[in-house]
């Protein structure tokens, strides 16, 4: 980078200006005054969020022996519930909905994806069903809200972000 001022090898560090080109063009003195190099900040953006990784919660919310376990199982090809247990009939009398999670890295082609799993065993097993959504709603507004002081703090630097991107609801073909 002989011969080149500060300005311009920021620029090619920045990828502002291609290296062959830009290169070509400097040394030449026909360094287009019009050119920043924010054109390429979509490129920048996008090459630091894959190094650095993407987080997605997905939630699942269903009765019980819906296939819920089966189609996570099967689209992430993994054994997330492994060691789960079947409830008998007598727990599923005064049944709470419980919030269960489950986290596993994937990597395909370079990308790495954090992946949270959020399970609801218990959602409308119980007998009276009628207030099993209130767990799950206080549940993402809570991790909402989280987010949101996160966000707004001083420290904005770690932030985990376990809000919940995508909820698959599970609807029971009995009614």
């Amino acid at each position: 980078y002989e011969g080149l001022d500060c300005l311009q090898v920021q620029a090619l560090y920045l990828g502002g200006i291609s290296e062959k080109t830009g290169m070509e063009k400097i040394m030449n003195g026909e360094d287009d005054d019009e050119f920043i190099g924010f054109a390429t900040l979509p490129d920048q953006v996008h090459r630091k969020a894959v190094r650095r990784g993407f987080d997605f919660t997905l939630m699942v919310v269903g009765e019980s022996g819906l296939g819920k376990s089966t189609l996570i199982n099967s689209l992430f090809l993994t054994e997330l519930y492994k060691d789960r247990e079947i409830p008998t009939v007598l727990d599923t009398v005064n049944r709470t909905v419980a919030i269960e999670k489950k986290q596993l890295e994937i990597e395909e082609k370079g990308v790495r994806v954090k992946l949270t799993i959020v399970d609801t065993p218990g959602f409308n097993d119980a007998v009276n069903a009628e207030n099993s959504h209130t767990a799950i709603v206080d549940y993402v507004d809570q991790q909402f809200q989280q987010y949101y002081s996160d966000e707004s703090g001083l420290n904005r630097r770690n932030i985990i972000d376990n809000r919940v991107h995508c909820c698959l609801y599970f609807i029971s073909p009995y009614g």
